[in-house]
């Protein structure tokens, strides 16, 4: 039901088939073994899913280098498969270093994603050293088939380049977000790690790659308890989708093949709009390749659950005990982040309807677009349906609108920018200033308050050509929605969402 502007979603999730459909079949045209190809799938389906850089260029080399952190750790940890002391240290290791880097940005998060999961992945398959070169071909084989679908057969990204990520926020030491959350999920996995071995001497991986993945793309510890509730919803969700398809099926090679296809669909469709329906996906497509490997049963299904729920707790606890990151600090450094989006959006159109040729405002709306969706993902914690906090719900809901309709003005102000005809006059270059004052007063230190309402000039002037009249109103648009944000944001003095 989420809307799908330009069919993003339908042309990536299928461009995701293609791909790892197309690993798959090379892997077993090679001759390798099952367990080879299930490697080789979840490694095209990683680096479709993971290598999100802002460039076609940037992705190529993210992929190019994704053996360079996943072989090395394919080695280790199939060396290390009977010694569980080490096995576990290095892989406690691979999770720290994994999140880690994501200190420099996009690449540094798909590689340590790609590390941690070909950990993983050897657990999921306990594999041994004897299949190693097997692992590797399969591997390459598969990166392969992924990037000639990716950058050759379906090149998506040549016709739209993606706006680049949002850098990471700035921080020394342990005030770094991203050195915090690596002790966290270090620390969360130790235990989850310790508690599911209680549980499966052979499954307790589980515990743990709940652990890491609740801990992708969150932040605060907000974030990350809504995470955690959503991930466990979509697994209990899709272990009983499981119990009534993939049970029944026994590993049946064609249906269950489809149905993976349907799954990997799923994951890349549901991903940017729901993580509860993108965990069913993921859950269902687990117990389906356990049904391929000839060790399904409900037994297996229900211990997946209960790992799942202690790394969901782990997490929880990691996240509210270790080196904790509040949430009120967060949002207000994404908002802070998503305001000067708005300023300089609005700049740099000014700048292009005065006729400055290589003012291009149009990177910058993009660019307002994904710290949006930093604001909503910081913003979760308070807007989900289980809150208790009702004024702070209301609060953030109001934030959330008004910056919605931000983002809305400057879109239309962007696309009149675009116009060759379009011009600007006093009035309009007086509206920006204002704006950019109005921006300052909401992300500055202090307590100064809001501006008043705009009003029409008093003075008399020629009335601009339309699109310059179209500019002044988005213009001034965003002028009133600046105003109308100071109380949310302000209200009392200095505070911020959290903490009203």
């Amino acid at each position: 039901m989420a809307p799908d502007p330009g069919l993003a979603r339908l042309r990536n999730a299928s461009r995701a088939v293609l791909g790892i459909a197309l690993a798959v079949a090379l892997t077993e045209l090679a001759g390798l073994s099952l367990s080879a190809s299930i490697t080789g799938g979840l490694a095209a389906l990683l680096a479709l899913f993971t290598v999100t850089d802002s460039t076609v260029r940037a992705q190529a080399v993210t992929t190019l280098l994704l053996p360079v952190a996943g072989f090395p750790v394919l080695a280790l940890a199939t060396a290390l498969h009977d010694l569980t002391l080490l096995r576990d240290t290095a892989f406690l290791l691979v999770v720290f270093c994994g999140v880690y880097a994501r200190r420099w940005g996009p690449r540094g998060h798909a590689l340590g994603i790609f590390a941690f999961m070909n950990f993983f992945t050897t657990q999921f398959l306990h594999a041994v050293p004897g299949q190693l070169p097997e692992l590797y071909a399969a591997v390459a084989l598969s990166l392969a088939a992924a990037g000639a679908v990716r950058f050759v057969l379906w090149p998506l990204e040549r016709r739209t380049p993606p706006p680049a990520a949002p850098a990471p926020l700035p921080g020394t030491g342990l005030a770094r977000v991203t050195t915090r959350q690596a002790v966290q999920a270090a620390v969360a996995c130790a235990v989850a790690l310790a508690i599911g071995q209680l549980l499966s001497a052979d499954r307790w991986y589980w515990a743990v790659g709940t652990t890491w993945w609740i801990f992708v793309n969150t932040v605060s510890r907000g974030e990350t308890l809504v995470r955690g509730f959503r991930r466990v919803l979509g697994t209990v969700i899709g272990i009983a989708v499981g119990m009534v398809v993939a049970i029944p099926l026994d590993g049946a090679v064609a249906p269950t093949a489809a149905l993976v296809a349907l799954c990997v669909f799923g994951i890349f469709y549901t991903a940017p709009v729901s993580y509860s329906w993108m965990m069913l996906a993921v859950t269902l497509m687990a117990g389906l390749l356990y049904g391929l490997l000839g060790v399904l049963d409900p037994a297996l299904l229900l211990l997946r659950l209960e790992e799942t729920a202690v790394g969901a707790v782990c997490a929880a606890l990691a996240v509210l005990l270790i080196l904790p990151v509040s949430t009120h600090a967060i949002n207000d450094a994404w908002i802070q982040r998503s305001l000067r989006g708005v300023r300089a959006a609005t700049s740099v159109s000014l700048r292009r309807l005065a006729g400055d040729p290589d003012a291009d405002p149009a990177p910058h709306a993009a660019e307002l677009e994904l710290l949006l969706g930093r604001v909503r993902l910081s913003l979760a914690p308070l807007v989900h349906p289980l809150s208790p906090f009702r004024g702070r719900k209301e609060r953030a809901r109001r934030v959330l609108a008004l910056l919605d309709e931000c983002a809305e003005e400057v879109r239309g102000l962007v696309a009149v920018a675009a116009d060759p005809a379009a011009g600007h006059d006093e009035r309009l270059a007086a509206a920006c200033w204002r704006v950019e004052a109005a921006v300052e007063r909401l992300t500055g230190p202090g307590t100064a308050g809001p501006a008043a309402e705009p009003e029409p000039s008093a003075t008399a002037a020629p009335a601009p050509p339309a699109a310059g009249q179209a500019a002044l109103g988005h213009v001034s648009g965003l002028e009133k929605l600046l105003v109308a944000l100071h109380e949310p944001l302000r209200t009392p003095p200095g505070s911020f969402i959290l903490r009203s």
